[in-house]
């Protein structure tokens, strides 16, 4: 089963495709890889969330910002590729977690996006992966989320 016909099993609707919000693009082909640039959780162009984990924003949060973030991915590579289908596998996940002095969960926070990518791929979802405090993030957003992913010809 392909990805496009997953997210319907899932009844799962994307998000529109994000609008980079400063001077870049947001997905970036190079040969048999797709560079999705970091994507914070955002509605109608503005955060969703705001604050660090481990001060106004609790780990159950910061699992859904995470879990946005990597729809918004998803969101992105669709709209540069035309279709899911043409991703072969997620290859690397970095996520990066504004985080309060002391706190040590980023790597729960950033399983909302893992979880996700094998939802939505299975096994080609399985990918290699960095869970990273952060003094500040973007808009103030608590989690951002970025993303190499393997593509097969059009």
């Amino acid at each position: 089963m392909g990805a496009e016909e997953r997210l319907k099993e899932l009844s799962l609707d994307l998000p529109p495709a994000p609008q980079p919000v400063a001077s870049y693009v947001p997905v970036v082909v190079s040969g048999d890889l797709a560079f999705v640039a970091g994507q914070v959780a955002m509605s109608e162009g503005k955060p969703l969330w705001s604050g660090k984990l481990g001060a106004e924003i609790d780990v159950d949060t910061g699992i859904h910002a995470a879990r946005r973030c990597a729809m918004q991915a998803l969101s992105a590579l669709r709209a540069e590729l035309g279709s899911l289908d043409r991703v072969a596998r997620i290859v690397k996940v970095s996520v990066y977690v504004a985080s309060a002095e002391g706190f040590t969960d980023q790597p729960k926070v950033a399983n909302g996006a893992s979880d996700l990518f094998v939802d939505v791929f299975g096994d080609a979802g399985r990918h290699a992966r960095a869970a990273v405090g952060v003094a500040e993030l973007p808009l103030g957003a608590p989690v951002e989320v970025e993303v190499v992913a393997e593509i097969e010809p059009a």
